[in-house]
Parts: structure tokens; C-alpha cells; sequence
């Protein structure tokens, strides 16, 4: 029995710690909802939004902007209208959808601004949306092997860092979850010796 209540606080424990997380970073929406919940403006256990496919109990509307995407000579990659999560994020950070449009409702008024505002122009961003694989890794000759290339992270790029369908989106980059006061920027692996884009790009 007294194993069983160790483990089981240990397990609370656990729970309650991975769950600060979110706690205080500019995505505690908390101060914001009427609730004070802190996931209600993304997420929601009923009734979600089914627009992006598997999108996790989507709570908020969607983007319906068009955006202008990444685009170079030296891309070997085909990248066209942001999907999957990358929508889920732009569904905020584009600068026109509402933060709070959320559970149904799309009569917001509080629109991101500022650095943060990506807006709909991504010309000057990395591209999402694209397939990440070994067979565009060969044709770029500057990626690494998605496969068997390791992260900081512990895996490989393709088990850490990219979506269903082997795609780089937002969050190949960002762990929208976790943030802390000295990153900013929920990046998933540190920017000190561009750490983070020597994961990927072979330089």
C-alpha cells in the first residue's frame, strides 16, 4: 500500500509540474478568460474545432487568410499555404484573427500586434508546411538526414521535430508549451552557437 501512495504522488507530482509549464508565459491566457483558465483559448475536451485535421481538441477559430510563402532558387522543398499546426498557430499570429475567438465565438476584438503579429507576408520567415525526408535532404546536399541525424533533444530531427507527414512546421522550431523568462520564444533547442538551425542545415 505504501508503495502505491508513493507512487501515486510521485505521479501528481509529475503531473503538476509538467503542467506549470504554460504558467506565466505569453501563452497563460488565463488573465484573459472569464474562467481563468489557461487552455480554453486553444483547446477544449468537447465540441472542437475539426477544421485542420488532427488538430488537438481545437478550440479556436481558424485562419481563412492567404498567405505568401517562402520562396527561393536554392528551396528545393515545395512550400505552399501553411497547414496543419502552422495554421493552428497563424490562427493567432497572423494579425488579424482574434486571440479572443475562441469556443465558437468570432467577434474578438484583441488581435496580436507587433513582433509577434507574423501577418500574412512569410516571404521573411522560415517555410512551413513542406515535406522534410531523406529524398529532399539528398537533393538540397546542405540538410541533414531527418532519419538519422540526432537532435539536442535526444531523437532523431524526424522524431523530434517533425509533424505527421514528416512536415517542418511551427513547431518543429517552437514548443508553444514551454517557456521560460529566458526563452522567450518557446524554442525547442537553444539558439547559442545557432544550435537550433545546425540541428537541420548542414553548414
Amino acid at each position: 500500500m505504501k508503495k502505491v501512495m508513493s507512487s501515486s504522488i510521485l505521479i501528481l507530482a509529475t503531473a503538476a509540474l509538467s503542467a506549470q509549464t504554460i504558467q506565466g508565459t505569453s501563452h497563460d491566457f488565463s488573465q484573459y478568460t472569464p474562467s481563468g483558465e489557461i487552455c480554453v483559448v486553444c483547446h477544449t475536451p468537447h465540441n472542437a474545432n475539426t477544421d485542420v485535421p488532427n488538430s488537438p481538441l481545437w478550440n479556436h477559430q481558424v485562419t481563412s487568410q492567404t498567405f505568401t510563402p517562402y520562396s527561393t532558387t536554392s528551396l528545393d522543398a515545395e512550400v505552399g499555404q501553411p497547414s496543419g499546426v502552422s495554421k493552428l498557430c497563424l490562427s493567432c499570429h497572423d494579425g488579424a484573427t482574434a486571440v479572443d475567438n475562441y469556443g465558437g465565438t468570432t467577434t474578438g476584438t484583441w488581435l496580436i500586434t507587433g513582433r509577434e503579429a507574423i501577418g500574412t507576408d512569410l516571404r521573411n520567415d522560415h517555410p512551413v508546411s513542406f515535406v522534410y525526408d531523406q529524398a529532399l535532404a539528398a537533393a538540397d546536399g546542405e540538410l541533414k538526414d531527418p532519419t538519422s541525424a540526432v537532435t539536442a533533444l535526444g531523437g532523431t530531427i524526424q522524431t523530434d521535430l517533425l509533424s505527421e507527414g514528416s512536415t517542418v512546421e511551427c513547431t518543429s522550431c517552437h514548443d508553444v508549451h514551454n517557456g521560460y523568462s529566458y526563452n522567450p520564444e518557446f524554442l525547442k533547442i537553444t539558439m547559442n552557437g545557432s544550435a537550433l538551425c545546425l540541428t537541420c542545415h548542414d553548414k
